[in-house]
Formats: structure tokens, sequence, C-alpha cells
């Protein structure tokens, strides 16, 4: 069901609506689809991340086959959310209210718009701070160069998922293939040092990437004109993407030696390395914008007559000021802390929708609490913490230290070497399973 109320007017000149009371307009394909969630699965950030992927002492092998299985099931999860999205054709707040209800959708919205606006901020960071070395120059220029051209590409948001297809995720893709052979051209050395403890602990990282674009996925694929089409290119795009990106940055590791940053400094090193990793830091605009677009589309479920070029413009210029003068760093655990919470909501929502009835999946305003699917959400969340607690440093230790000594009273060892994301998503689909199917069962004796 839609929104109730809905004004059934044109979207503006083709592109994403103003408001929430107008009709998505359904103009994307298999190509545009495929071409957006590829150029956000192309992420500067990914071979940076590499390191916390490695398994050390292990053959090469190893870590890339986790890196394969964690984008393979990611990347299955987000094509799902993805066709839903298409299917309902709204946006991802707005169809959370078929699970939780109107007012209780609210709350994911709550966490939703303090994740966009940090991840924006910490984009455009990541952008300037890119651009910085590659050019040997200060960093705050490029802030507010990529602050103001991600908040512009906001504004128009379904013009700019057609030029990502048509050239930008070529123009990445040329990057990406050279700084292959640059790398392995090189020696590969053995990996003896990294951050994954098991081979599940590795997957758990990578499986992050994906789902972490499960509450903003619908703000796109409502536009696409079927939901096979939707969940198929999301799947694909982000999860050859990821592999790439991943695996690039494991290449690199073994072949200069490098950890962290220092990756992109090695990419920088080899022959017209400088050149392909502008490449890739113009493409990273599609992330800072993404995240400021769905600030705005996830404000409307609360504000539905809000114009989101206005709410845009207010979050651009919001991630842009604390990109000049906040320490997004710091900020950065509880950013993966709010991660964690939407992993489990994946799990619980999915398993929802696939148990509802066709056609009965109310998103409307008058959409009813079922305040009763908060229950597996907290569960899967608590399971997630008791495996892989959060962690923090400084003012925040606090709450991984409290999360491991509930460890030692279960029994639970720290160092376990489980994936905190497929225990959280087991625990949230299967007591929302039973409480789907109890709650049919009941409606089938009133019946």
């Amino acid at each position: 069901m839609s929104t109730s109320g809905t004004v059934h007017t044109s979207a503006s000149h083709g592109d994403a609506p103003l408001t929430l009371t107008e009709p998505p307009a359904r103009t994307l394909g298999f190509r545009e689809s495929a071409g957006l969630w590829g150029n956000l699965g192309i992420s500067l950030l990914l071979p940076v991340a590499a390191v916390y992927v490695v398994l050390p002492g292990q053959p090469l092998s190893v870590t890339l086959g986790a890196i394969v299985v964690g984008a393979v099931i990611g990347a299955s999860l987000l094509g799902l959310a993805a066709a839903a999205g298409a299917r309902e054709g709204v946006p991802g707040m707005v169809l959370l209210r078929g699970l939780l209800g109107r007012r209780a959708s609210y709350l994911p919205t709550a966490l939703n718009l303090v994740q966009c606006i940090g991840w924006a901020t910490f984009e455009i960071v990541i952008i300037a701070e890119a651009a910085s070395r590659v050019l040997d120059a200060p960093r705050w220029p490029f802030v507010l160069l990529a602050g103001v051209l991600a908040t512009a590409m906001a504004l128009r948001p379904l013009g700019v998922v057609k030029v990502l297809s048509r050239y930008a995720v070529w123009a990445a893709l040329a990057a990406i293939v050279y700084l292959f052979v640059e790398v392995l051209s090189e020696p590969l050395a053995p990996l003896d040092s990294g951050g994954a403890a098991s081979f599940w602990t590795a997957t758990d990282i990578v499986i992050a990437l994906p789902i972490s674009w499960f509450p903003l996925a619908a703000d796109y694929t409502r536009h696409v004109r079927s939901g096979r089409v939707a969940g198929t290119s999301a799947a694909l795009g982000y999860g050859l993407a990821t592999v790439a990106m991943f695996t690039l940055g494991v290449l690199a590791l073994a072949a200069y030696g490098s950890s962290g940053l220092d990756v992109i400094d090695a990419l920088l090193a080899v022959p017209l390395g400088a050149l392909a990793v502008l490449v890739l830091i113009t493409v990273e605009l599609d992330e800072a914008f993404a995240n400021v677009y769905s600030t705005a589309v996830s404000a409307q479920n609360v504000v539905a007559r809000l114009d989101r070029r206005l709410l845009a413009l207010g979050v651009g210029a919001t991630a842009t000021l604390l990109a000049l003068s906040f320490d997004i760093v710091a900020y950065e655990p509880f950013l993966f802390l709010i991660g964690a919470v939407f992993v489990p909501l994946i799990g619980v929502f999915l398993v929802a929708y696939a148990l509802s009835a066709p056609g009965r999946w109310d998103t409307s305003d008058t959409a009813p609490a079922r305040l009763v699917y908060l229950l597996p959400w907290l569960a899967g969340f608590v399971a997630y913490q008791l495996t892989l607690p959060t962690f923090f440093s400084g003012v925040g230790a606090g709450w991984t230290s409290w999360w491991t000594a509930r460890q030692t009273d279960l029994g639970i060892d720290p160092a376990n070497g489980w994936s905190a994301s497929l225990i959280s998503l087991a625990v949230a689909a299967s007591l929302t399973a039973v409480i789907a199917l109890l709650g049919a069962r009941r409606g089938r004796q009133r019946a």
C-alpha cells in the first residue's frame, strides 16, 4: 500500500518527487540501477579497511575467500531489501512503517538520520584527505568543494544516477583495472599481520558494508521498474564492487607491505597511480551524495510535505561544517554502533516482509503499530554485542567493558571468532518468524 493521501502528480521533471505525497518516477532500468550500486561499492574506504579482513599467517586465498563469502551474503541481503523497495514504491524509512507502524518507524528514522549525516561527513573527510595527498595541498578547500558538489548532486538524484551509470562507473572501472595490473606486477609477500582473528570475523567486516546500505536502499530502488531488476542489479553491482575493492586493498598490502591509510600512499606510488586514485576520489562523491539525499528523504517520513531540496541543502551544509570542524575519526565507533543496530533490523524486516500477505504491507499514514517486532530487533542487537562488542576507547570505553563483562558472565570467549552479523541476523530472523507465524495462527482462529 502506498502512503495515504497521495496526490498523484508527476514527479518533478522526471526526477525524484519533491515530497512524500508524490509518486516516484519509475525511470531506472537494470543498467542505471547496477551502475548506481557499482559506483556506491567503489569506495576508497574498502582498500583502507582491507587490513581488517587479512588473516595473518594464512594463505592469501583464505582471505580472498572470506571476501567473496562476505560479499555474497551481504549483497544478497541488500538485493532483497532493494527488491522490496521497488515493489512498494516508497523510501526506506517509509517501508519500515509496514513492519513497525507509522509512529514506531520514527525510531529507526532518527537513528538513520544520525547515521547518514555522520557518514556524509566521513565521506567528505575521506575525499578531502585523499585529494590533499594526491595534490599535496591543504585539506579544507577540498572539504568545501566535496560538500558543495555532494549537495548539488542530491538536488537532482535520478539525473546523477544516470550520469554515474553511463560515465562514472566506466572511468572507475578503468582506474581499478589499471591499479590491479600494477599491483599484480609486484611480487606478493605472505601477509603476517592483519586484523582478522578468524575466517568468520573477516567475513563479518565484508558483510557489514552491503548491509550498511539497507536503510537507504529503497530511497533509490523505488524508482526502478520492477522488484526483480532492483534486487538483481543491487546485489550484482554492489557485490562485485565490494569483492574488487577489498581484493585490491589486500593485494596492495601483500605487494607493498603497507597498512591502513598507507595503502593509498602505496597506490599513489605506482606509475600514473595519482591519476587513477584521483579518478576514484571523484567517484567517491557518489557516497557523500547518497548520504545527503537519503538524510533528506528519511526526514520526509516525519515531515512528508517538506521539499527534499530544502532538506538536502541543510544536510549538505551541516555535513560540510562538521567535516571542517569535527574529529569524525573519533565519531567513527559510534557510526559502527548504529550500523550494528541496523544489522538485526534487516533480518526482522526481510522475514516479516516475506511472511506478509501479498499487497498487505501497509506503509500508509495510518499504518498500525506492531511493537512486538521491536523484541526480535532488540534481541538481535544484544546477540551482536555479546558476540563482538562495539569497540570504544576513552569516554565510551565503559560500553565495551560492560559487554565484555557480560560475555564473561555467560562463558562467551571474547576471542570467539564468530560472525557477529550472522549471529545477530539469525537470532532476529528466527524470533521474527515465530512471532509472525503465531500472529497468523491467531488471525486464522479469530476468522
